[in-house]
């Protein structure tokens, strides 16, 4: 049974000072998360990204359509303990410590001493702030930020994580953190569901992808399966090769270039492979490998939206 279910959500904003008007914000959105994976939430801002999620943490009411979490309805109390939620932009109390913060937490979750201290503890270390124990949040980064607010979401062992953004103010060392924490929550089971603008995250890490533009989904469906059936050639990579060897061969690709001793050799049709392939045997060269050229999820992305 999937874990998060949406079905037909429909959102509608009233706008304007003296004469209201809707705005649709979510249009008719139907998708499922199953249990164990990672799925990314995808979409420029204003996509309506964030409105799913709040509607999902029940911060905001849908106009029309159903949300389930767990197989619960979204007020459900007794739910809310089994998920953890970080929202795109945290804001915690200033003068708290993360010790502090995270022991406050706790305590809301009924977990206590000294089974408390020790998660705690575990936790500061998991995000990198161990060293930042008894700093005052006002002093910390929107990067540091971040960590405790990742921290905070997973305090009570949830099933499902809710993370909006959450790569957002963190630099390349931070993003790879946060990368392992959530590798390391699918490994135990733990469900990830996360909305991000930053695409190389989102191929390195999900099992299956939403895309949303303008309130409406585009796409759902395995990285893999979306992104193969748009391959738009293949890539040889040869050594053991000579000037002759180059001159043949660029008078039949598209693209042929040197790296060291390497040749890369972009091929864009079965009919370029054929005769390449056999010059490459009949010559004896060493074929190092020979991969197929895809759109990144970025550039398959900006070319949806474009579409």
């Amino acid at each position: 049974m999937p874990v998060i279910e949406i079905e037909n959500l429909t959102k509608d904003f009233l706008v304007g000072f003296w004469k209201k008007r809707p705005v649709r914000a979510l249009d008719n959105v139907s998708l499922q998360v199953e249990q164990g994976e990672i799925f990314g939430f995808l979409g420029p801002n204003g996509a309506g990204k964030s409105t799913t999620l709040k509607i999902l943490m029940h911060l905001l009411h849908p106009t029309s359509g159903a949300t389930r979490i767990l197989g619960d309805p979204v007020d459900s109390v007794g739910m809310r303990r089994r998920i953890g939620f970080l929202p795109e932009n945290p804001y915690f109390y200033d003068y708290l410590t993360p010790e502090e913060l995270l022991t406050y937490i706790g305590r809301l979750f009924g977990i206590r001493q000294p089974v408390l201290s020790q998660k705690v503890r575990t936790l500061l270390e998991t995000v990198g702030l161990a060293d930042a124990r008894s700093v005052q949040l006002r002093k910390f980064s929107k990067g540091m930020v971040q960590r405790i607010g990742i921290a905070q979401a997973i305090i009570n062992d949830p099933e499902i994580v809710f993370l909006d953004e959450p790569m957002s103010g963190l630099d390349p060392l931070g993003r790879m953190e946060v990368r392992r924490i959530i590798t390391a929550l699918k490994a135990a089971g733990v469900t990830v569901f996360f909305s991000s603008h930053i695409l190389p995250d989102v191929e390195a890490l999900c099992d299956r992808v939403a895309i949303l533009n303008k309130g409406k989904l585009q796409e759902v469906g395995v990285l893999e399966d979306i992104l193969k059936v748009r391959i738009e050639g293949h890539e040889v990579i040869l050594a053991g090769w000579s000037d002759e060897t180059l001159k043949t061969i660029r008078r039949s690709c598209e693209e042929v270039r040197t790296m060291g001793d390497r040749l890369h050799v972009r091929i864009g049709s079965r009919e370029q492979m054929e005769p390449v392939l056999k010059y490459v045997f009949e010559e004896r060269l060493e074929l190092i490998s020979m991969n197929p050229i895809r759109p990144s999820l970025e550039e398959y992305f900006f070319q949806e939206l474009k579409r």
